[in-house]
């Protein structure tokens, strides 16, 4: 009996026990569903990154870029402050101090730091959520606004800007195309915001810091004599402090006697604190002053016909390429006149064709392809040079049109391309009768001031086509053409064939500030637009290297391909 007892409580002490630790499992494991159920404590600002940290879709890139910031750090552009900056990431691991500011380079976050007046004025980065991305998906994304080209002596690069809400400025840097299939990661990206510099730097709008002899040599852009540096040239630029100097065809030779010139006068106007326009007539087609070892690209007919926008940028581009690559910081190009007149002898396939429409698209897309090379460009030839019947070089022409008649064809390319922003605009040597019946466009108030500053609301610069050309020296002194081009509204003087003029010209200009003629206020107008033309380009007297260039040529012919 007490044996069977001993079993019982056995039996009942081993149950309970059982029991006992069922009941603590069931416990713990309600524990832990409850402890999976609360939320997690989110960290404040970086000290959980991984949790804050954005899937990289262009989705979220695009809509941080517009706030001023991209992705994995708190820096704001055009807010921030270099001390910030540097106060959250330590000590920068390089800097380097640049024409556009100071950068910081911070090689663990894969971050350049681009600041002014000590604000970040433009991140550069390379992380990998950026470079995952290839050209052709940003570019189906959305369209860019612009595409720059850019090629130094360490870069061979194709950048898609995007200009976004509140100034930013959003860019795709990849390294160029090296043929039709090839479709190139990302290399950085660039965001930044224009900085308001507490000081004007070395160009001055403040007339009252130059003399009068500099401000009226900045209205002269003269031709020169030869293909090197001479004593007239430097006298040229030194002595009459000459705005700009155009090269020729007989001024050419070779690619590197062109960047050696070049290179040559910025050496003689290094005194100078306004750079030199250095410019030449590079359309294209039969007018062409390229050295044999680029070939130059079809004529605008030629682009015309194909009515591609795109190719007609591309060809812009390729323009500013060459330019850039021979020292030349400025393009008398591109021609805007409508070849509506078939007996023209001095348009012809200079001309995008005799339609309008197809000259304005075409003609500002190339326009925007130059000036996304960091060239200037030239719209030309104001108001309109294609319904004559008479070559400039050699007679003065005449088109016997109304204000209307113009409005409907010739004006158009023109008024368009500023309303996109074009810089320089040529004024011809046309006879208008029924606008001004004394004198040609390129001396007329009338059309300068009235039609082309006034109705158009053109605040560019305004240059004079060649003053030695047949169409003026045929019934004028060069120097007293000059002044009344002046007294017009015209800003810039253009003497492209014969440099012993420039004393004259340089002369003549100064006594008409000297007797009343002209007034100073007048000739501050015209010097105030140049230097500010300068200063938009960041133009520079630094040398041009001597560059490879058959990328460029290699462009060239796949342009050439598409339009033969």
């Amino acid at each position: 009996m007490i044996r069977r007892i001993a079993i019982i409580i056995i039996i009942v002490i081993i149950a309970l026990g059982a029991v006992f630790i069922f009941i603590s499992s069931s416990g713990d494991d309600t524990n832990v569903k409850q402890s999976d159920q609360q939320p997690k404590k989110t960290l404040p600002d970086n000290e959980n990154k991984e949790t804050l940290k954005l899937e990289p879709s262009l989705d979220s890139i695009f809509d941080l870029a517009k706030q001023g910031k991209v992705m994995d750090n708190n820096i704001v552009v055009g807010e921030t402050t270099a001390d910030d900056v540097q106060e959250a990431w330590g000590e920068p691991d390089e800097k380097a101090d640049t024409d556009v500011g100071l950068f910081l380079n911070y090689t663990s976050h894969d971050i350049d730091v681009g600041t002014t007046d000590n604000i970040v004025s433009d991140m550069r980065s390379s992380q990998d959520q950026f470079t995952s991305f290839d050209l052709d998906t940003i570019k189906s994304y959305e369209k860019p606004d612009d595409t720059h080209y850019y090629q130094d002596d360490g870069h061979n690069q194709i950048i898609l800007v995007y200009e976004l809400s509140n100034d930013y400025v959003l860019k795709w840097v990849f390294p160029k195309r090296s043929g039709d299939a090839d479709n190139p990661d990302v290399d950085h990206i660039s965001l930044s915001k224009e900085i308001s510099r507490g000081n004007k730097g070395m160009y001055s709008s403040d007339t009252d810091n130059m003399s009068l002899n500099e401000k009226i040599g900045q209205m002269i852009f003269s031709g020169v004599n030869g293909t090197k540096m001479t004593a007239e040239t430097r006298s040229i630029i030194q002595k009459y402090h000459v705005g700009g100097v155009i090269l020729y065809g007989d001024n050419i030779t070779s690619k590197t006697q062109t960047v050696n010139f070049l290179n040559e006068m910025k050496t003689a106007n290094a005194d100078n604190p306004y750079p030199l326009l250095l410019g030449v007539d590079e359309e294209g087609g039969s007018v062409t002053r390229m050295p044999d070892e680029i070939k130059s690209l079809p004529s605008s007919r030629s682009i015309g016909k194909m009515n591609d926008p795109d190719v007609a940028f591309q060809a812009g581009s390729i323009l500013g390429e060459q330019m850039k690559t021979l020292g030349f910081n400025l393009d008398f190009a591109p021609v805007l006149d409508v070849n509506s007149n078939p007996d023209n002898p001095v348009i012809g396939d200079r001309s995008f064709g005799n339609n309008p429409k197809i000259v304005s698209q075409l003609g500002i897309q190339t326009m925007k392809g130059i000036q996304s090379e960091g060239v200037i460009s030239v719209m030309k030839h104001f108001p309109g040079h294609g319904d004559t019947s008479k070559d400039s070089h050699l007679k003065l022409p005449k088109v016997d049109k109304s204000y209307g008649g113009l409005s409907k064809l010739e004006f158009t390319p023109f008024r368009k391309a500023i309303s996109k922003g074009a810089d320089v605009s040529m004024v011809a040597h046309i006879l208008l009768p029924k606008i001004d019946e004394n004198y040609p466009a390129s001396m007329s108030k009338k059309v300068i001031t009235g039609i082309l500053r006034e109705d158009f609301d053109f605040n560019g610069v305004v240059i004079t086509d060649d003053l030695t050309m047949g169409a003026i020296t045929n019934q004028y002194n060069v120097a007293e053409a000059a002044v009344r081009a002046v007294k017009a509204g015209g800003d810039l003087l253009l003497v492209g064939h014969n440099p012993d003029l420039i004393p004259i010209v340089f002369d003549k200009l100064k006594a008409a500030v000297d007797n009343g003629e002209i007034s100073e206020a007048r000739i501050n107008e015209s010097v105030e637009r140049i230097t500010h033309l300068k200063e938009k380009y960041q133009l520079s007297d630094e040398k041009t290297p001597n560059l490879n260039v058959q990328s460029i040529i290699e462009e060239v012919e796949a342009i050439r391909e598409k339009v033969y």
